[in-house]
């Protein structure tokens, strides 16, 4: 029913009821033209037309398609403390306006009655009204969450297949490049591929922030350091993968990230300054703590933890993480080694 439809009908209703009742004339009219001026403003202030309805109701002693469908209206609306403080009020006055009116009128109808026709007409619309309210409030929640959970998949998606796609590409390129930096090259095209190195690592990086900010702050962790290993192979590197001891999830997420920049520290370092030579990624799991090893045969000696930009940062990270990270450069292996905690009180001291 459209909206002037229900006025019309509504309008008619009662009008039609007051005629019935006795009412003629200018009364008549004057009755009539305030059930459509309580109606036409029905939507814009509908706790004002409830309160109207409410006195036209007791005025005639009719009115009863007006209360039920401004009640209706009214309970709607009802959305704050004030709402229900004036609502409520009203609904209380007009009850006991009724009882009152009914006590002192000479044909002394039931209260009950009254009651009965207050509860029909006027409770029952205002709680229909509060319920259907509450339906469509829950029913807009529940789809702002079903679409936010597929922002969130799609979200998830693009992380993956970037990490997959674009991950992959870097990290070929800087492996390569890393290894064509220590070949037979004039010392200009060398220079140029050390700086081709860097910008990869650097843009591996930065995609490794995005990819984390897509995942909803999610880390590069232990899961991933199999794929990195595997990334490595594809490019050429020779490495070896050992675990030892029962694995269990590391206690703060910083230190699966950390383990993760361990071993892509380890492998670069290894490509860049050892190329061609084995590489072995060992994972130690110890009743407290994870030991985190990556060796490969080192003809000449290394700059200690700290020494580069690389090795410091990634230093600070481990630290961060309640870890320790040293680097062994001897005269025959290069060995970098972390070890990150498993107990959360560890990490919390250490922090």
């Amino acid at each position: 029913m459209s909206r002037y439809a229900l006025v019309a009908a509504v309008v008619a209703a009662d009008t039609a009821l007051l005629w019935l009742d006795g009412t003629q004339g200018p009364p008549l009219a004057a009755y009539a033209a305030a059930y459509v001026l309580t109606m036409a403003a029905a939507d814009r202030l509908p706790f004002a037309s409830f309160l109207a309805a409410l006195a036209l109701a007791v005025l005639t002693g009719a009115s009863l398609a007006l209360l039920a469908c401004t009640g209706f209206q009214a309970g709607q609306r009802i959305s704050t403390r004030r709402d229900v403080v004036v609502t409520a009020g009203a609904f209380t006055a007009y009850v006991c306006v009724l009882l009152l009116v009914e006590e002192r009128s000479p044909g002394d109808q039931d209260p009950w009655i009254t009651l009965a026709r207050v509860a029909l007409l006027t409770a029952l619309p205002l709680l229909a009204g509060r319920y259907m309210a509450q339906e469509r409030e829950h029913l807009r929640r529940e789809k702002a969450l079903v679409a936010e959970q597929e922002r969130l998949r799609e979200r998830l998606r693009i992380a993956h297949d970037m990490h997959d796609s674009l991950g992959h590409l870097l990290s070929l390129v800087s492996v390569r490049a890393a290894a064509l930096e220590v070949g037979q090259l004039p010392t200009e095209q060398r220079r140029a591929v050390r700086g081709l190195a860097d910008t990869a690592r650097a843009a591996a990086a930065e995609l490794h922030e995005v990819v984390n900010a897509l995942r909803g702050h999610d880390v590069l962790g232990l899961e991933e350091i199999e794929g990195l290993v595997t990334r490595s192979r594809a490019a050429g590197a020779s490495v070896a993968f050992e675990t030892s001891g029962e694995a269990v999830p590391l206690a703060d997420p910083r230190a699966a990230h950390a383990a993760y920049r361990v071993v892509q520290e380890g492998l670069t370092n290894a490509v860049k300054h050892a190329s061609g030579m084995p590489i072995t990624v060992s994972l130690d799991w110890q009743p407290d703590a994870l030991l985190i090893s990556v060796a490969n045969p080192a003809p000449h000696r290394r700059p200690a933890a700290g020494g580069g930009s690389g090795l410091r940062g990634l230093t600070e990270r481990v630290a961060a993480a309640g870890g320790l990270l040293r680097v062994h450069a001897g005269p025959r292996e290069f060995r970098l080694v972390a070890m990150l905690p498993l107990v959360p009180a560890l990490a919390e001291a250490a922090a």
